[in-house]
């Protein structure tokens, strides 16, 4: 008896080979059940338990199909965004499409073969309009499936809500051109006469020509959300990045242009940078990227702007290393108490970080020696003197005129590197473990 189990008391003995097989929802159980004497139930308890034993395998199925797979948030869904064609385009390509359509050949009677080519073409044009549509809001991700720095794109560059909306909007004309495509077709294929056909097929497609010209905005305003978010950059979140970091204008985008291929505009005035530049390091065989941030000001998160979200929103969301920069020559336009706290602000939140700090123009920086009593001020204020005359301690001084510190600045920048790559390999050995 160890060879059989029981399923249910109609059906009796099951062979354990048979109850154990994994296909087994494929097989016909009448087959299996009619095939043997031993199986056969009576007639009237049998079907009972036979449909009570597929439903639980129906069940049990289903359930495991509704369980979503665990899918590892991956970067680089803006650069599969499918293109989006202006509404103008989509309308004149679909108004030709559809004119072209001719009647179905056989029809002798001039009313029913006008009647035919009026419903066929006004469904060619209500399909030729509504297939891009499909199109988008199939083939646009979601913001939910979205890595969470993509998402923080969104919300940052489109604004908050204006991603689903627009998307919403795209889907509604798609619905509505639907509906009044099939509605004036069906009146046109009901006319009486040529003339009748004739005229339906003109409102008809007038109607659709309306609607798509007033809400066709909608495919306009996705056309330029689909151009902003395919010019982010792609961020390799198995590959080391450094990102740069500190007030405006101290002298970042200058130093990714001497570490990396990043080309960021040069200028003296603050927020220069609008928006995340991804530049690349190239070291042995092994590459590195690099990114340029817009600027922080001192100021609590609520009255941010969005450039320098941006900033938190790479710092947040991505396994970067840090290199921060500090201008203490007072020409950024952010004096260096200033930077002192927003410095010690960052270095509180991401103290978990690889981190090297530099302070940028040193061929401007003029020595000074400040020196207090423990009576005269507090720690703070020591901190705070100390740091606007030497900057934080073991910070590296460079100039890019002149060229001092670069050198050393390049190995430090490769050695943390090299220890960034150490640990995202780390995480994903333990990962892979787990």
């Amino acid at each position: 008896m160890k060879n059989y189990i029981h399923l249910y008391p109609a059906v009796g003995l099951v062979p354990l080979a048979v109850a154990q097989m994994p296909s087994i929802p494929s097989i016909s159980l009448s087959r299996i059940i009619s095939s043997s004497p031993r199986l056969r139930p009576s007639p009237s308890s049998s079907l009972k338990y036979v449909s009570d034993l597929a439903a639980v395998h129906c069940s049990s199925e289903l359930s495991l199909r509704e369980k979503p797979l665990a899918q590892p948030e991956k970067l680089g869904a803006f650069q599969k965004l499918p293109m989006v064609m202006p509404s103008i385009d989509i309308l004149h390509s679909a108004l030709r499409k559809a004119k072209r359509v001719s009647p179905t050949k056989g029809i002798a009677n001039i009313a029913k073969r006008e009647r035919n080519r009026g419903a066929k073409q006004l469904d060619a044009l209500m399909k030729e309009l509504t297939a891009p549509l499909r199109d988008y809001t199939n083939n646009f991700p979601k913001k939910h499936y979205l890595h969470s720095y993509e998402r923080a794109l969104v919300e940052l560059t489109i604004g908050i809500g204006n991603y689903e909306e627009v998307l919403g909007k795209v889907d509604s004309l798609r619905k509505k051109v639907i509906s009044v495509g099939k509605e004036h077709a069906s009146f046109c294929a009901k006319s009486m006469s040529k003339r009748e056909a004739e005229e339906r097929l003109r409102e008809g497609i007038d109607k659709l020509e309306e609607i798509f010209s007033l809400d066709g905005i909608a495919v306009d305003q996705l056309l330029n959300i689909a151009k902003n978010l395919r010019a982010m950059p792609v961020v390799d979140l198995e590959m080391p990045t450094l990102c740069l970091v500190g007030a405006p204008n101290v002298g970042k985008s200058s130093l990714v242009r001497i570490l990396s291929t990043g080309k960021p505009e040069i200028c003296n005035y603050p927020f220069t940078t609008r928006g995340i530049l991804m530049g690349h390091i190239s070291l042995g065989y092994q590459h590195y990227q690099v990114t340029d941030t817009p600027g922080l000001l001192r100021r609590e998160d609520v009255d941010r702007n969005n450039l320098e979200k941006l900033t938190l929103a790479a710092l947040t969301h991505l396994p970067t290393a840090i290199l921060y920069v500090h201008d203490l020559t007072g020409e950024c336009g952010t004096s260096p108490s200033d930077q002192y706290m927003i410095y010690k602000d960052i270095k509180r939140r991401f103290d978990d970080r690889l981190w090297v700090d530099v302070i940028s123009k040193s061929d401007l920086m003029q020595e000074s020696h400040v020196s207090f009593t423990a009576e005269e001020v507090d720690r703070d204020d020591y901190e705070m003197a100390l740091y606007q005359n030497m900057g934080p301690a073991g910070a590296l001084r460079v100039s890019v005129k002149s060229e001092d510190g670069l050198s050393e600045l390049k190995k430090r920048v490769h050695e943390m590197l090299t220890r960034q790559m150490d640990k995202i390999r780390s995480s994903e050995e333990k990962r892979a473990y787990d």
